[in-house]
């Protein structure tokens, strides 16, 4: 019996965690206030590099830590210390958040005991394994990512106890506005346990993020006050209203940081197998937060694979979201599409079936992996967003690259003949500035970070529409939301799935900052008091035409070739004088129009307009008999007798005209 962890019997514990370096380990046990250490029993070789003991007369809700001993070199990847109570790597609960402290990183021999510094992990019988059912979410769907306290702690519907807590997000009033606006699946920020970045307390801030864990599967009390049952029932309530749950999970690195962070788990047990290191010694850091797990270690990735299985078995979730995704595929150093880590989790019987969203890029070398994941995986697409910021910016030469992007991007996504696209083609995401504050800023406004405003991407492909930041000035006001309505637009008419990100329905705004990792404050946390209404309506109008239009949705690549036997193509490409866009109109640099017309088996075709120029324009589309051109939004005033405006993008959808005159619904 190699299982690790805790793992409770009829009459005991059975404590084990693996270490092929510690010379001696022991389980610490202490009182149920996690105050007192009560015992520190030496766990036994059981082979394997496995190090176990059952301990009679524990029960769930003991309070435990680990703790090894060994060399103490870390300039060879060492860095054992009896003194430093190390958080069990397979705990799936800790009595209270981390806080950083320095003593947590002295030196062996320079610190004292660290248990007082450091929260317990508490023994847990786990709940049956939920029945096996299939994820709600499928590609082309619509992913509404959000951090779990951003998003509900002003929420005014939501009791003041529960706000900033995963329970939040089973409130009726969450669950009806993710209905309204056509969710199919949240895609939750990090809610395992994480600790601030040893930068950041000083200033007088701390992570709003999670992206910094300590270990897998413990969730983080703060946000999980009732632990796994509540990350449970919360996913059972969403899944009841038709929504899935995607968990944006962190294996590509902890926050025992680099070789000056603290010892609290990994590297007090075996550092030289969990992480990477490169041949001098010296940490990997291909993830710029100062160590790389070793994905390519048997041991790490049968953690990996626990704890997926973990969070499907007992919390029923429809999949995952993988930061920095190339670590998990790194052998040796080097990204292979083939690594076993990667093949192991697609093809494992509790996963395989899973949503699984890859964010395609580490800052290692050859880290940029845009369109090489292998199928099931999806991946972040940020072609996709820097495309279509470039375009509704203004650039030249840009409406090839739209209609590429609305299209599917087959040019990323369709090598090697896949007819599919596996993009996730969002516009903004939590890491950069807001959808609101792309239309105005032009610079980022980082200073409220305490770095001078050095951190966070200098090239945002974002423009301020005249003035930079707030103002009351009407015609600039009105430009801003004619500008937030064409990007979210594109994004509901583009091919395939598609990301939003909580609040950029309703204008968040983070003042320009566009790396609020640090701010767990009013920058970051959604203001529904002042939401703009009338820009959250138009969301969810473009939600309803996406769903009620299902050749949005599809990921099948767009061919130009009709799909069945109704002789309609499956796109047309025209100008606004409604002829077909030849090689000149397409290399045009000063061309910012076309219309997109996209058939639907036949039974009639949806005309996507897009003025990106700021002058007024008259379009014009084909006619078919027995058909009418009628608008594809109730919110929209279309008339195409008149010019539609500049800067925008509007719908017609065709449909058959009955004989008796009647039109025919959506």
């Amino acid at each position: 019996m190699n299982q690790l962890g805790a793992t409770v019997t009829d009459n005991s514990v059975r404590f084990a965690v693996w270490s092929s370096s510690a010379r001696r380990l022991w389980v610490s046990i202490f009182d149920r206030g996690g105050a007192r250490e009560v015992e520190r029993l030496e766990l036994k070789p059981q082979g394997d590099s496995v190090h176990a003991l059952f301990v009679p007369g524990l029960a769930s809700g003991a309070c435990y830590g680990f703790r090894a001993d060994g060399d103490y070199a870390p300039e060879r990847g060492l860095w054992f210390d009896p003194n430093k109570l190390l958080t069990d790597p397979y705990a799936v609960e800790i009595d209270r958040p981390y806080e950083n402290h320095w003593r947590l990183a002295a030196k062996r021999s320079e610190g004292a005991d660290t248990a007082l510094l450091m929260p317990k992990a508490v023994v847990r019988a786990l709940p049956q394994p939920l029945p096996t059912q299939q994820p709600l979410f499928q590609p082309g769907g619509l992913i509404y990512e959000l951090s779990v306290r951003s998003f509900t702690k002003l929420h005014p519907d939501i009791p003041e106890a529960q706000r900033g807590t995963i329970a939040a997000l089973a409130h009726p009033a969450v669950i009806e506005h993710l209905k309204h606006l056509g969710v199919s699946a949240v895609e939750l920020m990090p809610i395992t346990a994480s600790i601030d970045e040893r930068h950041l307390p000083p200033l007088g801030l701390s992570n709003a993020w999670g992206y910094n864990p300590v270990t897998f599967m413990a969730l983080d009390p703060r946000l999980a006050p009732g632990g796994l049952t509540e990350l449970r029932d919360t996913v059972a309530a969403l899944r009841k209203a038709g929504i899935g749950t995607i968990l944006d999970l962190v294996f590509n690195h902890t926050a025992e940081s680099d070789r000056l962070g603290p010892t609290l788990s990994l590297r007090g047990l075996d550092a030289q197998a969990y992480y990477s290191h490169l041949p001098d010694g010296r940490l990997a850091n291909d993830t710029g937060t100062g160590n790389t797990v070793a994905c390519d270690h048997p041991v790490v990735r049968d953690m990996v694979l626990d704890t997926l299985r973990h969070f499907v078995r007992f919390a029923g979730v429809d999949g995952f979201r993988f930061d920095l995704a190339p670590v998990l595929g790194r052998v040796g150093g080097a990204f292979d599409p083939e690594a076993p880590l990667l093949q192991a989790i697609a093809a494992d019987p509790a996963l395989a079936d899973r949503v699984l969203i890859a964010e395609p890029w580490d800052i290692g070398p050859n880290g940029y992996q845009l369109g090489n994941f292998r199928p099931p995986y999806l991946e972040w697409n940020d072609r996709y967003r820097d495309d279509v910021r470039r375009f509704w910016r203004g650039d030249a030469g840009g409406v090839g690259a739209l209609a590429t992007r609305l299209a599917g991007s087959a040019d990323v996504f369709g090598r090697a003949g896949q007819p599919v696209s596996r993009g996730v083609n969002f516009i903004a995401a939590h890491d950069g500035m807001t959808l609101a504050d792309i239309v105005t800023y032009e610079r980022k406004h980082n200073t409220a970070n305490g770095e001078q405003n050095r951190d966070g991407h200098d090239d945002n492909l974002s423009w301020n529409n005249g003035v930079e930041g707030e103002t009351d000035d009407a015609e600039i006001v009105k430009a801003r939301f004619g500008d937030q309505r064409a990007l979210l637009a594109t994004l509901f008419a583009s091919r395939g799935t598609i990301m939003l990100t909580a609040g950029d329905e309703f204008g968040r705004s983070q003042k320009g900052n566009n790396n609020a990792y640090a701010q767990d404050n009013a920058i970051t946390w959604l203001d529904w008091a002042g939401r703009d209404e009338a820009l959250e309506r138009y969301t969810s109008a473009l939600s309803a035409m996406r769903r009620a239009f299902p050749a949005l949705s599809d990921t099948h690549f767009l061919t130009g070739e009709p799909s069945d036997a109704s002789a309609i193509p499956d796109v047309e490409w025209l100008t606004e004088t409604g002829a077909p866009l030849g090689e000149a109109e397409w290399n045009d640099p000063g061309r910012h129009r076309l219309a997109m017309m996209i058939g639907d088996r036949g039974d009639g075709r949806l005309a996507v307009m897009v003025n990106g120029d700021r002058r007024q324009c008259v379009f014009t589309l084909p006619a078919r008999d027995g058909f009418e051109w009628r608008p594809a939004i109730e919110t929209q005033e279309v008339d195409l007798a008149r010019p539609l405006p500049g800067r925008s993008m509007n719908f017609m959808i065709e449909r058959r005209v009955t004989k008796a005159g009647a039109r025919k619904g959506l």
